[in-house]
């Protein structure tokens, strides 16, 4: 039976990306997806063969151009870069917080836009692909999904870290006091926005929550890093060990290899705002005997490559990562599991958001290594390289890692308990 299947992802590039892979499996077996997107993908899905009915999240700027795809996003990290060297627990005040009342006031802006897309495409399910509540998207009487493309910390527990934290497993000396902070400087923020979801016909969020679980619940995290024994889960959640895109372009390397190991380096689109910071790690990443591929990003004309480098504004990440040894990366849940996904290990530096709990948790555990993001010495970060390159029963380990993860599928796993559920 053909479904007619919505999403609605996150207009950064991480969870639209995921949608977009588990959609495009959809779409080849026949079922209508449709994508209410943030209005500045306007042209990109299309182009991929799904329809679009997008959404504006804030009032269309006058005589505004074409946008990039999550413009919005980029230009709110880059003010705000600033505060990514404070503490976790300081970020709860000064990027946490304000990325939660940004978030609410696009879905407060997009809900009669929601509610006119669901009366005229009329979905069998709405997959939303977020961190926070639309309760259009729950009042519409229509199955719905939740789909969990970050660290699943987002999923509470009382003996996991909390969220946002980058804390360790193992050591619960500060749980107690992130926690009381992110009280603090979020419970009049989540009073309210509960308050406005229940006038909406929403049921009441659970407490500090901005978003509701589904009839079915997914994320993508791969089981050597879950965190399932300390906090598990009920029926309606099932783990993706990856959602790896088949979209990508293939990618050809530009240049001729030479002995050495060859190193992918991504910020992610948003992180790659931070010139200052890819600059930097180029910088010293010029020292080193090896080869890079480089993911500029946004503002590609302003950071400069050594010679023993390749970059480009925009790079096919699934297809260049399976080449490389190492992959040196800001921790979005993205790059993460697609690094395991293809048996690599990481060095992390992480930004904001949950890329502090994925950088501890792959450190942690052992499959890479979490650096001060700011702080740490051209000496840490050369080190932690030759370690890590260096250590052939850590890279078998992952290899095999990562054929298990592949053989798992998660792409189609998640296609067909979505298919399960509209039937």
């Amino acid at each position: 039976m053909s479904l007619t299947i919505l999403f609605m992802p996150e207009s950064a590039y991480g969870p639209t990306n995921n949608s977009i892979g588990i959609g495009d499996i959809l779409r080849r077996r026949g079922h209508r997806v449709v994508f209410a997107a943030e209005a500045s993908w306007k042209g990109k899905l299309e182009a991929l063969g799904f329809e679009e009915d997008l959404v504006d999240l804030a009032p269309p700027p006058e005589n505004a151009e074409e946008q990039d795809p999550g413009q919005f996003w980029k230009d709110f990290i880059r003010e705000t870069a600033p505060e990514y060297r404070k503490s976790t627990q300081e970020q709860l005040e000064t990027v946490t917080a304000p990325i939660w009342a940004e978030l609410i006031e696009g879905a407060k802006y997009c809900e009669p836009q929601l509610k006119a897309i669901i009366d005229r495409v009329n979905p069998d399910v709405i997959v939303e692909d977020n961190v926070i509540t639309f309760p259009a998207l729950l009042t519409a009487g229509k199955k719905f999904v939740r789909i969990v493309s970050c660290n699943p910390l987002e999923v509470r527990g009382e003996n996991i870290a909390p969220v946002f934290s980058g804390l360790p497993a193992d050591d619960r000396s500060q749980w107690d006091a992130f926690r009381a902070e992110y009280d603090r400087t979020h419970r009049e923020l989540w009073s309210a926005f509960n308050e406005w979801s229940v006038e909406q016909g929403a049921e009441p969020l659970p407490d500090l929550d901005f978003i509701h679980e589904g009839d079915l619940n997914l994320y993508v995290y791969p089981e050597l890093l879950d965190y399932t024994d300390a906090r598990p889960l009920g029926p309606t959640w099932h783990r993706l060990d990856s959602s790896v895109r088949e979209t990508d372009e293939d990618f050809t390397l530009p240049f001729q290899r030479d002995n050495g190991s060859l190193i992918y380096f991504s910020l992610g689109s948003l992180g790659s705002s931070d010139v200052e910071l890819m600059q930097r790690v180029i910088d010293v990443l010029a020292t080193t005997p090896h080869q890079y591929i480089v993911s500029k990003g946004p503002l590609h004309e302003e950071i400069k490559l050594a010679d023993n480098m390749w970059g480009a504004e925009f790079l096919p990440q699934t297809k260049i990562i399976p080449q490389c040894d190492l992959v040196i990366t800001h921790g979005g849940n993205n790059t993460t599991t697609e690094a395991l996904h293809f048996g690599k290990p990481m060095i992390l530096l992480p930004l904001f958001w949950d890329q502090y709990d994925n950088a501890q948790r792959v450190d942690e555990l052992g499959y890479g290594v979490r650096l001060s993001t700011y702080t740490f010495t051209d000496e840490e970060l050369t080190g932690a390289i030759a370690r890590l390159l260096g250590d052939t029963e850590l890279r078998a380990r992952l290899a095999a890692a990562g054929e298990e993860i592949r053989g798992r599928d998660g792409l189609r796993r998640a296609a067909d308990l979505i298919e399960q559920l509209g039937q």
